[in-house]
């Protein structure tokens, strides 16, 4: 193996690998060398140092983790399941399992796959036979140390090592807050702190992410952010401070505007023939319409979203390694690692909502090569179009967003509390904080919610021990408590069936709404018409039909856009354009857009309040959570019965400019804001929300809708009036 950056003391640190596998490299990869992340991971790792390793997609990230850290158990002689490798998706840990576990057979190991689609012969094989590397979600993780059926100190009281593919994507959602307290526990089966590695494309705040990781250990053990290769700058609190790149970022993208989802199915399918092309939509309503469009155009179409079954998606997996002449129409589900292969094009219906989702569609493309990054955008409407311009824009600056834990997380505290009773059968009501090591906010800070919990019969208490209680039993006791291993609420779907196949999951009104004519679907990409439901075990049976059909799901609730991308779509309205193939199609929306918009439009420095009639709106720019947050803020002038857009908050109809000012000065520039407004139906999409005091669980849902830092910045800016001409 060529030679490469050397270590302090003159010794190339690739030296430190197994001799094995060093081997193995150089004539079963036939690799001439590890790339520079791969090389500058070894010494860290092999140092037993928690890390966040950070490279673009196919930067050679799993090797990088894979290569030291079974260097590691080769020479200290780890036994049983040491490692353990977690992921967000089932389909990532499909795609890795086979290359991860033909690492560890080099070296006489083994690796295996746990997770919700294992079988029951599986699992006990496991549990007989532990492997070196245990493959596996957070959830199926904490069901293995609730469970009656495993013996978790047994399969997991050897781990050493944790390895979190794709961290950035647990850390932003209430996913980061259960991996982190499902990891402090399993160090106390262990006894032993666990080496943390993260695996990450590019992020603004590495080191923030870093130290989120390393979760009670922050501080305490080495950890070090290792990013040789990272392409963009780190971002900063909003998208003007951040200044331009000399260069362009690589990636051939355009953006044009086509004005329909029907225009797009008929482009996708004129373009590239021959070619593999992945195609990202925002919804699975857009997935299955855009499928069905392409299928009755005769292109073979591949469809993945989470509402299909397992096997209808696993069709599609297979199409990245089988398929040639193909368009796979996906949501972000296959946005995340997957390995494509030989994919030719990424095409994006509308726009992601952040820069960094972007950059992992983008990142499926040029792998091989030869070949460049590419991303072609099609927007069906003037709003998207708009949305993609901005979007770009910021990829052009170099901006990419910090990733933020969702905060207040008191329902996952709750369901922790819970599921920790469950492991150890019963916890001491005053040692309880132990079981996370101090971790906040499962520390004494959770004591209001511990203190609910026992009053409402969610756990027993009995001397100085607490047991579970009979209304947790009632709430989640079904199936063995699984519903406590996931930290997400999923609304309620039916199944649907063809004779015995699942094809996947339909919303209820699909089935209960009133439509005339026979009552039809569409479920991957194809035409089903219901024959028979079967309301009580929510089974809905179908058989194929010749067209039609309604796809329909019950909405995610996000808030809106963020702050950055909202204002980077104003700077655009102003005349900024990013740097990207523009089609004269999109050219002449957003010269429409900037025409018809420009009374709405000030300086960058500026927000505008306009009056037309008796509509009165604040010109903000500033995206939902900004604004609801304004709304809260200045309740004497904000109308209350609006509902907070992205780019305005709407005033009372008789606003004059004196009580703007009272208004304004009560704020005290920014430093006395209020939390939005909390629908308490809201408070239902929020998992364990019952297992939490109404105050709390409505305080949570108001944090979680706040931006003070966009609201604050919006209230210290000069505001111009503008009345109707």
């Amino acid at each position: 193996m060529s030679g490469g950056e050397v270590g302090e003391a003159g010794t190339d640190p690739v030296d430190r690998l197994d001799p094995v596998i060093l081997h193995h490299v150089v004539n079963t990869l036939g690799w001439p060398d590890l790339r520079p992340l791969q090389r500058a991971s070894i010494d860290p790792l092999m140092d037993g140092e928690d890390a966040l390793l950070l490279a673009p997609t196919a930067g050679g990230k799993t090797e990088a983790a894979c290569l030291p850290i079974l260097s590691a158990m080769s020479r200290r002689h780890w036994s049983g399941t040491s490692v353990l490798y977690l992921c967000p998706l089932k389909a990532l840990l499909n795609n890795l399992v086979t290359r991860v576990d033909s690492y560890a057979q080099w070296l006489g190991r083994r690796a295996e796959l746990w997770h919700g689609d294992t079988k029951e012969s599986q699992r006990r094989r496991i549990r007989t036979d532990t492997p070196d590397i245990l493959l596996t979600t957070p959830e199926s993780l904490e069901a293995m140390l609730i469970g009656v059926k495993t013996d978790h100190a047994q399969l997991l009281g050897g781990v050493r090592a944790v390895v979190v593919d794709e961290v950035h994507a647990f850390a932003g959602d209430d996913r980061g807050w259960h991996l982190l307290a499902v990891l402090e526990r399993l160090e106390q089966v262990t006894g032993r702190p666990i080496q943390r590695i993260g695996l990450s494309a590019t992020v603004g705040n590495p080191q923030q992410l870093l130290t989120w990781l390393q979760g009670s250990g922050a501080g305490k053990r080495p950890g070090r952010v290792v990013a040789p290769c990272v392409e963009l700058t780190a971002a900063t609190a909003s998208a003007e401070a951040t200044s331009p790149l000399d260069r362009r970022p690589p990636g051939e993208v355009e953006l044009d505007y086509v004005g329909s989802l029907e225009n797009a199915a008929k482009l996708i399918s004129a373009l590239h023939r021959g070619e593999k092309r992945l195609v990202f939509c925002e919804s699975r309503r857009q997935v299955e319409l855009l499928g069905a469009a392409l299928r009755a155009r005769e292109v073979t179409v591949f469809l993945s979203h989470a509402s299909l079954s397992a096997e209808e998606r696993a069709r599609s997996e297979q199409a990245f390694a089988e398929a040639r002449d193909c368009v796979i129409v996906s949501t972000s589900t296959l946005e995340l690692g997957i390995d494509v292969g030989d994919l030719d094009r990424v095409i994006q219906i509308d726009s992601p909502r952040t820069v960094a989702s972007f950059l992992q569609r983008i990142g499926r493309t040029g792998r091989r090569s030869g070949t460049t990054r590419n991303c072609l955008f099609l927007a069906t409407g003037k709003d998207t179009l708009l949305q993609a311009a901005a979007l770009l824009f910021l990829w052009g600056r170099g901006w990419v967003e910090p990733v933020t834990p969702p905060p207040e997380p008191r329902h996952l505290v709750a369901q922790q509390l819970l599921a920790a009773t469950l492991q150890q059968h019963r916890i001491g009501n005053q040692t309880w904080q132990g079981m996370w090591n101090g971790l906040a906010p499962f520390d004494r800070s959770a004591a209001p919610v511990l203190r609910h919990l026992v009053n409402e019969g969610f756990l027993d208490e009995d001397g100085s021990m607490l047991f579970i209680g009979p209304e947790a039993e009632r709430r989640f006791g079904r199936r063995h408590f699984i519903e406590l291993t996931a930290s997400f609420t999923a609304p309620p779907q039916f199944t649907v069936l063809s004779g015995r196949t699942e094809i996947g999951q339909t919303d209820p009104s699909v089935l209960t709404e009133e439509r005339p004519g026979p009552r039809r679907l569409l479920l991957g990409g194809r035409s089903w018409q219901v024959t028979f439901i079967d309301w009580g075990r929510k089974r809905a049976f179908v058989e194929p039909a010749d067209g039609g059909g309604v796809a329909k799901w019950t909405g995610s609730g996000l808030a809106g856009l963020s702050y950055a991308l909202t204002r980077a779509m104003r700077d655009v309205l102003l005349g900024e354009d990013p740097p990207v193939s523009l089609t004269r199609r999109a050219k002449a929306c957003l010269t429409a857009w900037r025409e018809e918009d420009a009374p709405q439009i000030t300086d960058a420095g500026c927000s505008l309040i306009t009056r037309l009639g008796t509509d009165v709106r604040w010109w903000t720019w500033a995206g939902y959570r900004a604004n609801a947050t304004l709304a809260a803020t200045l309740p004497s002038i904000s109308d209350p019965v609006q509902r907070p857009t992205d780019c305005y908050v709407r005033l009372r109809e008789d606003l004059t400019p004196n009580m703007w000012q009272d208004a304004h000065k009560r704020a005290d520039g920014g430093n006395a804001l209020v939390l939005p407004d909390v629908d308490h139906r809201a408070v239902h999409g929020l998992k364990f929300s019952a297992a939490l005091p109404p105050r709390l669980a409505v305080a949570t849902v108001a944090a979680r809708l706040a931006d003070f830092d966009g609201a604050r910045a919006t209230l210290r800016a000069p505001v111009r009036f503008q009345t109707e001409s």
